[in-house]
């Protein structure tokens, strides 16, 4: 189950909304409702998985205590327990996202001795609770949060149904005190409503049709060129187009998460912050999936020596440590393992050369960034290189391809809103629009713009509802990782 889901939005979430707020009394029914209805929520599409996540909960919650309980005194036996911890999360997810990629290029290697493969479906959400899971081991073992007693409150931290399935990836720490003590105002309400609203609205709206005119774009490119031949102007639109469809798809997906926890009295960090509108790769990955980003420079990057290290080579050994980890994170596939290579392959180069702090035009520097992220997005979406190889040729018309056909003019003029719109909204618009209205000292000024953005975020809503009823096309790219 998704949150652009109708189940979710008319059955799922109504009635975890009302059981929630009927328990108010008591803080302990609260959470331990949360935790039923999250389990729920994740067996709806897992029901044989829920156990895997529920045995994740209760392995790291026991072995959480063993490392609190000898962290400072017998510092061996804990570091006993947490490489144990650790041993486990990770074979996990050996055994459940990479063994059959594994035995497939072990395969490749043997030649005619074949080891079968055990055709594992890839549990929902397993990178990201497993993440989390670890982030709580090691944290209780650094003295950075306390190991909790509670089974339930530990189930509750890894399956909270918000930020389950895609994330952001939450340390425990930032929500301890909420789960023990939260108290929800009527503001938290209100911003989760309208946070959940903005999430929803991206993924349904832009994403979603994004998403319709993407999948046929490489559709086409994989029919080949002897049944059809894809145009230069219709291979920029897929890329850029996919460039605008991820975007929106996941940071909806975190809008929706983070609206809904701070709903329910959970305040998430933040996992976007307008990523397209970086003037280098470094920044970009400042501001894009930050959770994962802050997850992997706190227990990898850091703890290998990070940039504070005398010997250069060592830190671009952690750089490329922690670029190829990304890229298998994001699944079994070498096109992901690539692009994590090609990410790491820009970072060093524009830190070798102090490339942010060249005093270039903006413009140039943007336009530099917007093109890396947008071919290294064509290796994150291609099935293989053979597809990539083809979609580049296509675009610089290599492939004696046409520079534009009518399939190309029919998709610009049925989607070119939302083209517009995807590229619009994908910079800071709307912060500078909010922005403009409180620093308006007249109230009465300012009230009539407040009513309008909440008449286009109805509309918006209910527009976005209309197209699920309807049976909207409703991927969503997170779910594969």
């Amino acid at each position: 189950m998704v949150f652009s889901n109708l189940n979710f939005l008319f059955y799922f979430f109504p009635i975890t909304l009302v059981g929630y707020f009927l328990l108010g009394f008591s803080l302990p029914l609260q959470n331990i409702w949360l935790l039923i209805t999250s389990l729920a929520f994740y067996a709806w599409g897992e029901p044989m998985y829920v156990f895997l996540m529920i045995g994740s909960i209760i392995i790291n919650w026991f072995l959480g205590i063993f490392i609190g309980k000898y962290r400072e005194k017998k510092v061996i036996k804990a570091r006993f327990f947490l490489a144990g911890a650790v041993i486990i999360d990770v074979a996990i997810l050996i055994v459940f996202k990479y063994l059959s990629f594994i035995i497939e290029n072990i395969n490749l290697l043997l030649g005619d001795a074949k080891i079968p493969d055990p055709k594992i479906v890839l549990p929902i959400g397993i990178s990201f609770y497993t993440f989390q899971a670890m982030s709580y081991v090691i944290d209780v073992y650094r003295g950075d949060a306390e190991s909790q007693k509670n089974p339930l409150y530990m189930g509750l931290y890894i399956a909270f149904f918000p930020q389950m399935i895609a994330g952001p990836i939450v340390r425990y720490n930032t929500i301890e005190e909420s789960i023990r003590s939260r108290k929800i105002t009527f503001d938290d309400i209100s911003i989760g409503i309208n946070r959940f609203a903005i999430g929803l609205c991206k993924k349904v709206i832009i994403s979603n049709n994004l998403a319709v005119m993407n999948d046929l774009f490489y559709d086409l490119i994989k029919t080949g060129r002897s049944l059809y031949e894809v145009s230069a102007v219709m291979a920029w639109l897929a890329a850029i187009g996919y460039m605008l469809q991820i975007y929106y798809d996941f940071s909806g997906y975190s809008d929706m998460a983070i609206g809904l926890g701070r709903i329910f009295g959970f305040k998430f960090e933040e996992n976007f912050n307008y990523p397209y509108i970086s003037m280098s790769v470094g920044e970009f990955w400042r501001r894009w999936h930050m959770s994962l980003g802050t997850w992997f420079k706190e227990y990898v990057y850091i703890p290998l020596g990070g940039s504070r290290v005398e010997n250069q080579d060592k830190m671009v050994k952690n750089t490329l440590i922690v670029w190829i980890l990304t890229g298998i994170w994001h699944g079994a596939s070498w096109t992901f393992i690539l692009w994590g290579l090609y990410n790491f392959l820009f970072i060093i180069l524009e830190r070798a050369v102090g490339y942010e702090k060249w005093n270039l035009p903006k413009w140039v520097k943007h336009l530099y960034g917007l093109l890396v992220f947008m071919f290294g997005w064509i290796l994150f979406r291609s099935e293989n290189i053979y597809q990539m190889r083809e979609i580049i040729k296509d675009m610089f018309m290599l492939n004696d391809n046409t520079f534009i056909n009518d399939t190309t003019l029919w998709v610009i003029k049925e989607k070119y809103i939302i083209y517009l719109l995807a590229i619009v909204f994908s910079a800071p618009v709307f912060p500078a629009f909010q922005k403009k209205l409180n620093d308006n000292k007249d109230k009465l000024y300012s009230i009539f713009p407040k009513i309008g953005y909440i008449c286009v975020l109805s509309a918006c809503v209910i527009f976005s509802v209309i197209s699920l009823i309807r049976g909207g096309y409703n991927p969503f790219i997170y779910f594969n990782f």
